[in-house]
């Protein structure tokens, strides 16, 4: 490697450990909000907007506001971001009420399969070709689902709604790429109205949670920061390392998220939960080798 693409692949590294380590701590960001009774519909309505609000501003310094612009004036291009901004949506909706009812580590076993669920929607929609080790990746991460739900009596629908919408999301956005940047402000817009007419009937009904203490109205504010420079990170680093390379960085995000379960929001992690969770990490680990002997191949 020449001295010249080491600097950069140095850079890749350091934005991307530092994006999956923001959304491996996200719960730690919106648990002084789990102390109020705020529910997780109006958190949602207030992330759409505050992000959206620091998207523009992004924008205009940026100088890309054409490049939504033109998305808007492509009715094609519109509708695709309509649909992705559905499933955004959703998956905001349903970590946000994760997080608010105590079940970090349904959230954290969701985003260890999501990968796994990416890989089958691509044979799927794309006819990817699969190896044997990612044929058995996907069987052991179904086993472990299955044992979730037949043995230990409990279906995780926190960890399939993440790996659902979170899966068909990245699909629906092949569809219609645009930068990180762009695509999460035609994203938000399209969800601005929605929030924006949710918190009017709230209030309507006096039913808005307004009561918060400064601190609490400052994360709120600040969503719209926290949403958008780990995606603008995502974006950098994955110009710069092998998308392999993302791959394994990537699981720092759910073990994060684990970790934060056990210790701050003090999830029970008995044994036979162990044994649904290690079916998944076993077929993370036989998804990571696949990556890297392809990676060996090329």
């Amino acid at each position: 490697m020449s001295n010249i693409h080491y600097p950069e692949k140095k850079l890749g590294l350091i934005y991307a450990i530092s994006c999956y380590m923001i959304w491996g701590l996200f719960a730690l960001y919106w648990y002084p909000l789990t102390q109020t009774d705020m529910p997780a519909s109006q958190i949602l309505a207030q992330r759409v907007i505050w992000s959206t609000v620091f998207a523009l501003i992004l924008m205009v310094a940026l100088r890309q506001t054409k490049i939504v612009v033109d998305a808007i004036k492509t009715p094609k291009v519109l509708g695709v971001f309509v649909l992705s901004a559905a499933l955004l949506g959703a998956n905001w909706l349903i970590y946000i009420g994760a997080i608010t009812s105590n079940h970090v580590l349904d959230a954290s076993l969701g985003y260890f399969i999501s990968p796994l669920f990416s890989i089958l929607l691509g044979r799927l929609f794309f006819n990817e070709r699969l190896s044997y080790l990612q044929v058995a990746a996907v069987g052991v991460a179904s086993l472990g689902v299955i044992w979730l739900i037949v043995l230990y009596g409990n279906v995780p629908w926190i960890a399939l709604g993440l790996t659902i919408s979170f899966g068909f999301y990245s699909l629906v956005r092949k569809l219609a790429p645009l930068p990180a940047l762009p695509g999460l402000m035609l994203e938000t817009l399209c969800m601005l109205p929605i929030a924006l007419l949710y918190l009017a009937f709230q209030q309507q009904q006096n039913t808005l949670y307004l009561d918060l203490s400064s601190f609490n109205w400052a994360i709120l504010v600040g969503s719209g920061i926290i949403t958008t420079v780990p995606l603008l990170l995502f974006a950098a680093g994955a110009k710069r390392i092998s998308m392999t390379e993302m791959g394994i960085i990537q699981y720092i995000s759910p073990t994060l998220q684990l970790i934060t379960g056990l210790i701050l929001f003090h999830e029970t992690f008995n044994q036979d939960r162990f044994i649904g969770y290690a079916l998944v990490w076993a077929a993370v680990i036989l998804y990571l080798l696949s990556s890297w002997q392809k990676r060996r191949k090329a």
